[in-house]
């Protein structure tokens, strides 16, 4: 029997309405796909485990990190602290961009650097090393951090650096020690490095890192290891803020 709203009593008729439009709402959503929880933390989480546990014995990942989340807190706790970004950018400042610059200096006269490189600094903190670049005469250089400090350094993550493939021609580090993933700090490396790009770490090999370090690195096997699309050109023992090895690679 076909139902006329017109002589329904008046105070049905707001129900009527409300019960056929929940009723249309409710088949409408029924006929949508159900949503997907997708599986890439998972996958992500196991395939970070495999590659842990194919490391080399003469590197060691710190463990007590129950997420990367913690672990990315952590390293902010050292960054954001007001007392040693206060000794960064005053009293440090002259000390690092002098030192950085004969380091710098150095790698030009053995042709690993020119002025024309296009560079990265990778965990740059308030940019000494940039700046170092720019005064030996690589104008063309930027530093990536967790925490910016402008212009000198952006804001990134080493473990997936925010460029493109291909762009640099020169990446420095002195922060090996802090990556969590080090294949990943590697491969992010080798990814945004040019064919034939050089990129020099500074590590320490005599002895454990500092208390925000997230890994220990005995010996250069390791990073042979880890930069598989490229040779290792140079190594050499130096004396730069408490890490003793200086290792060059250059891309394939």
């Amino acid at each position: 029997m076909k139902t006329d709203l017109h002589k329904l009593p008046i105070i049905l008729k707001p129900f009527i309405l409300f019960l056929f439009v929940s009723l249309s709402v409710l088949a409408f959503l029924s006929l949508q796909t159900p949503h997907q929880i997708p599986a890439k933390t998972t996958t992500a989480a196991a395939a970070d485990d495999a590659a842990e546990e194919n490391l080399p014995s003469d590197l060691k990942i710190r463990p007590g990190y129950t997420s990367y989340e913690e672990y990315l807190q952590r390293q902010l706790n050292k960054t954001l602290n007001p007392k040693l970004r206060e000794i960064w950018t005053t009293r440090d400042w002259d000390r690092k961009v002098r030192v950085f610059s004969d380091f710098f200096a150095n790698l030009k006269q053995r042709e690993l650097l020119s002025n024309g490189s296009k560079s990265l600094c990778i965990g740059a903190r308030v940019g000494q090393e940039v700046a170092a670049l720019k005064r030996v005469g690589v104008s063309d250089s930027v530093g990536i951090d967790l925490v910016p400090y402008p212009p000198l350094v952006v804001k990134g993550d080493f473990h997936k650096q925010p460029f493109g493939d291909g762009i640099f021609d020169f990446e420095f580090s002195n922060v090996f020690d802090h990556a969590l993933y080090p294949w990943k700090f590697v491969g992010e490396i080798e990814r945004t490095l040019k064919s034939g790009g050089v990129c020099v770490l500074h590590v320490l090999l005599s002895r454990r890192a500092d208390k925000y370090s997230a890994n220990d690195l005995y010996s250069v096997k390791p990073l042979e290891k880890l930069f598989k699309n490229s040779e290792l050109v140079e190594l050499r023992g130096i004396d730069g803020f408490g890490l003793d090895t200086e290792v060059v690679f250059r891309k394939n």
